[in-house]
C-alpha cells in the first residue's frame, strides 16, 4: 500500500512540484520532497532538492552529500518519536498526517538540525502528501501490517489516508507563519501532488495491464482522464494565484492614492469603529461579539474586487450585526451609527475607482491610468489571457509608481507561463481522450504523447 513508480518519473513529478512552489512563493528558496515507502517500514527517502538563485530565475538540483534520508533512506523505527532521541518533524508529519511549521527554529521542539547541529536558520514548512487507502486498493491486502509507534500503538488505523510523500519548503528567516497563505498554498499543491503520483501509479499499472491485454483502451482512457483532472486542478490554483496577485496590486494602488491625498484608510477606520462599537455594547453574547470582531478583522486581510467585497460585507458582516442586534437590542442612535459605519465601509471599497481620487493623481499619464484601473478592478471570474498580457506590459512601464511593480510583473509572467502550459496540456489530453474513445488513432496518440514530453522538457516547467 504505497506509491511504487519509476524513479525517473517520480523525480520529474517532484521537481515540477518544487519548481511550482518556488516560483509562486517569493519568500521560499529551497524545496525537498521525500518519498514514504510502504508500511510497516515507511522508509523516508529524499528524492530531490532544489534551490532557487537570488534572481529567482534558475533552480539548482541535487542532494546533500551526507544525509540519513538519502538513498536507501531512513526507516520508520529510526525517525519516529522515541525517548532519548531528538524529535523530528518528519515523524509528526508521517504519524499524525498533519503539517509542521518551524516559524522560529529556536523554539521548535522538532527542529532536528537545530537540536543536533545548533543551526537556527532552518525556517521551514513540512506538508504530508496524502492518498486515500481506497485509491491504493488496500482492500486487496487484508493481512496488511500497519506501522506502530514506539509504544506499540498502531498508527493510521482509523485514518482514511496513507502518507506517500512529504514536502519540505525552506523560507527566508521569519517570513513563514503557522496557518499563513504560504502554508495553505503548499497544502493545496500537496493534494495535487498526491493526485499526480497516484495518476502515475495508475498509468504504470495500466501500461502493464495493456501489455497483458493487448493495450486495453479503457485503461488508457482512465489514465488520460486522470491527467486531465490534474491539469484542471493545477489550472484552477494558478488562476487563484493570479487573482491574489492582482488583489495585492489593488491594495498597492489604493495606498498610493491615500498617500498622495494624505488621507487615512477609510476601510481600516470603518472596521476599527465597528470593533469599538462591539466592545462598547457591554457584557452579554460574548461568543457572537467575538465572532463578529474576528470576521471584521479578517475582512481587512482579503483582497477582493469591490463588487465581491461588498457582497462579502453584506453576507458576513451585515448578517452578523443583524443577528447580534436582534438578540442584543440597542437604542435608535446606536443602531443608526452602526449602519452608517457599515455604509461607510462599503463606500471605501470603491475608493481606488473613485473618479475624483483618480483625476487628482497626476503622476501617471491619464490614458495609462484609466487602462491600469480598468485592468486591476475588472471582473476576474474567468481567466483572460489578453488582459493578463496587457497588465504585465503595463507593469513593465517604469512610469507606474507602484512599490511592488517589478516583483508583481515577474510573478504574473511566471504564472502566465504555467497557465499556458496547463492549457496546452488540457487541450492535448482532451484530444487524446477522443482518439482513444473513438478507437481510431492510426499512431496519432503516440505522436502527441511524444510531443507533450518533448515540449515539457524544452519549457523546463512540466
Amino acid at each position: 500500500m504505497s506509491i511504487e513508480i519509476e524513479k525517473s518519473v517520480l523525480e520529474k513529478a517532484c521537481r515540477e512540484m518544487i519548481e511550482t512552489i518556488l516560483f509562486c512563493l517569493p519568500n521560499a528558496f529551497k524545496g525537498t520532497i521525500y518519498r514514504i515507502g510502504k508500511p510497516p517500514e515507511l522508509v523516508a527517502e529524499r528524492i530531490t532538492s532544489g534551490i532557487i538563485d537570488d534572481g529567482r530565475e534558475k533552480i539548482s538540483w541535487g542532494l546533500p552529500a551526507k544525509s540519513g534520508y538519502n538513498t536507501p533512506g531512513k526507516p520508520w523505527v529510526d525517525y519516529r518519536d522515541k525517548p532519548g532521541r531528538p524529535l523530528e518533524a518528519m515523524s509528526w508529519c508521517v504519524e499524525k498526517q498533519k503539517s509542521w511549521t518551524s516559524e522560529d527554529p529556536r523554539d521548535d521542539p522538532r527542529n532536528l538540525r537545530f537540536q543536533v547541529e545548533g543551526i537556527a536558520e532552518d525556517f521551514h514548512h513540512m506538508e504530508p502528501v496524502l492518498v486515500r487507502k481506497s485509491d491504493l486498493n488496500s482492500d486487496t491486502h487484508p493481512s496488511f501490517q500497519y506501522p506502530r509507534d514506539y509504544k506499540g500503538n498502531i498508527i493510521w488505523k482509523d485514518s482514511e489516508h496513507v502518507v506517500v510523500a512529504v514536502i519540505k519548503m525552506h523560507f527566508h528567516p521569519f517570513t513563514i507563519k503557522i496557518g499563513s497563505h504560504e502554508t495553505r498554498v503548499i497544502k493545496k499543491l500537496s493534494r495535487s501532488l498526491g493526485t499526480e503520483l497516484l495518476s502515475y501509479k495508475l498509468r504504470q499499472d495500466s501500461m502493464r495491464a495493456m501489455q497483458q491485454l493487448a493495450k486495453d483502451r479503457l485503461n488508457a482512457c482512465n489514465m488520460l482522464a486522470d491527467s486531465l483532472r490534474n491539469a484542471i486542478t493545477k489550472s484552477g490554483l494558478i488562476f487563484s494565484l493570479v487573482k491574489q496577485e492582482i488583489g495585492h496590486l489593488r491594495g498597492q494602488w489604493e495606498q498610493v492614492l491615500l498617500e498622495d491625498r494624505k488621507e487615512a484608510n477609510m476601510k481600516v477606520e470603518a472596521v476599527r469603529d465597528l470593533n469599538d462599537m462591539v466592545t462598547a455594547m457591554g457584557d452579554g453574547y460574548e461568543a457572537l461579539r467575538e465572532d463578529l470582531v474576528a470576521v471584521q478583522n479578517r475582512f481587512l486581510g482579503l483582497s477582493l474586487p469591490p463588487e465581491k467585497a461588498e457582497k462579502w460585507v453584506v453576507m458576513q458582516i451585515e448578517e452578523r450585526w443583524k443577528e447580534l442586534l436582534n438578540k442584543y437590542p440597542q437604542d435608535d442612535h446606536k443602531r443608526s451609527m452602526i449602519w452608517q459605519t457599515i455604509d461607510r465601509l462599503k463606500k471605501s471599497l470603491y475608493f481606488g475607482q473613485d473618479p475624483d481620487s483618480i483625476a487628482n493623481y497626476d503622476k501617471i499619464p491619464e490614458e495609462l491610468k484609466r487602462e491600469w484601473v480598468n485592468l486591476i478592478y475588472r471582473n476576474t471570474d474567468h481567466f483572460n489571457p489578453s488582459a493578463l498580457e496587457r497588465l504585465i506590459e503595463i507593469l513593465g512601464n517604469p512610469v507606474l509608481t507602484i512599490p511592488s511593480r517589478e516583483k508583481s510583473r515577474k510573478t504574473l509572467t511566471r504564472l502566465r507561463a504555467l497557465a499556458e502550459t496547463m492549457s496546452q496540456l488540457e487541450r492535448n489530453t482532451n484530444f487524446l481522450l477522443r482518439q482513444v474513445l473513438n478507437g481510431d488513432d492510426n499512431g496519432v496518440v503516440s505522436k502527441i504523447l511524444s510531443n507533450i514530453t518533448t515540449n515539457s522538457r524544452q519549457k523546463g516547467i512540466f
